[in-house]
């Protein structure tokens, strides 16, 4: 059952961290003007970054933009310099599985084939990685606030025969039997990180039927990139993750954080055991919505779940409550977001450290 929305007072304290708005056909002028609430919007594939910009200079008070490349159009983009012609590209990624010169791949059967050739030309030409990092770093430079999303890996996804949308999610759309190999997805989502690191901005990340994957991922990142990797943050957004991951995830990397919506994980009740394993300072709330009028509302749904949960109050005027033991939801889920956004996460062994100079200093007084 939705949840009634509170007053204006405290809905502009609440932040979606995810969300989809330039995916509706188009936004009212007075939807913009009115936004209740701050949304985190999301760019996807190369027709709508400019869109999100676009949205963001429209409000910037209310809009915090994403620039990046979602893994369910990875398949669009070239690995290769210079660019394969659109056949060759294709035909690499979905019809040649051997990465071994001397045991190739045996010859892919006419059901695939067909299946190719049906799809082949409804797939636009390839483009290049180089060119979408510039793309990213163009947006990103424009937007001092903007973060990197929404980008990630999907072992789930099929490429659909027609549309743009790489799961059916219930529309409809016939899937093929070809999907991005995960090693493509992997090496375009690892150099737009490396991007975010350079740049220093905050992450929204795509993780499905990838939860080892993720958690190799994180500890590869911090490997590689040191303290400037926990000097970012990065938000799992609609995390489906299990709880025990996310436990294993959250302890050994202080700058992840998740977040959850009813689109993805209110269709089924796992997700309150997540909530209970995530530590209080480390949840997020988002739509994952694609329609502006409706995000706020199922956002302060997930807020009211949160709150529900943890045995959280649900804020019904805005007050200064200096005491945290004294915050309601709004306040812990606003707070949360500032951390979120500040960055500068202690590493790990950095932070035993500290732990242990406190104490230190605590048994002197």
């Amino acid at each position: 059952m939705p949840h009634a929305l509170p007053a204006s007072e405290i809905l502009a304290h609440l932040i979606d961290v995810h969300c989809h708005p330039t995916d509706a056909p188009s936004i009212a002028a007075s939807t913009i003007e009115s936004l209740p609430c701050t949304l985190c919007a999301m760019s996807t594939q190369e027709g709508d970054q400019s869109k999100v910009a676009s949205l963001a200079r429209a409000r910037p008070d209310r809009v915090v933009p994403a620039f990046g490349y979602h893994p369910w159009w990875a398949h669009r983009i070239s690995l290769s310099a210079p660019v394969p012609d659109h056949a060759a590209h294709y035909r690499a990624l979905f019809l040649s599985s051997s990465s071994s010169p001397s045991s190739p791949s045996p010859p892919p059967s006419a059901e695939l084939e067909t299946a190719f050739a049906r799809l082949l030309p409804t797939l636009p030409p390839p483009i290049s990685l180089a060119d979408v990092l510039a793309d990213v770093r163009t947006h990103l430079t424009e937007f001092p606030t903007a973060m990197l999303g929404e980008v990630g890996f999907d072992r789930a996804a099929r490429i659909p025969f027609a549309g743009a949308n790489a799961s059916d999610g219930g529309s409809g759309q016939t899937l093929s039997p070809f999907s991005t190999p995960f090693a493509h997805q992997l090496a375009i989502l690892e150099a737009q990180l490396a991007l975010a690191v350079e740049l220093r901005r905050n992450v929204s990340l795509h993780s499905v039927k990838a939860s080892g994957q993720t958690r190799a991922l994180f500890d590869r990142m911090a490997a590689t990139h040191g303290a400037a990797w926990f000097a970012i943050s990065v938000d799992v957004h609609s995390c489906t993750l299990s709880p025990e991951v996310w436990r294993d995830i959250e302890k050994h990397h202080p700058n992840v954080y998740l977040s959850l919506s009813t689109a993805i994980n209110g269709r089924s009740q796992g997700y309150i055991a997540l909530i209970r394993a995530c530590a209080p300072t480390r949840i997020l709330v988002e739509s994952d919505y694609h329609d502006a009028c409706d995000a706020p509302g199922r956002t302060w749904d997930m807020a009211c779940k949160v709150a529900e949960t943890h045995g959280w109050p649900i804020e019904d005027a805005w007050e200064d409550r200096p005491d945290e033991s004294q915050w309601g939801v709004v306040r812990r889920l606003e707070a949360n977001w500032r951390a979120f956004l500040t960055g500068g996460h202690l590493p790990p062994v950095k932070q035993v450290r500290a732990r242990e100079r406190r104490r230190r200093d605590y048994s002197l007084d």
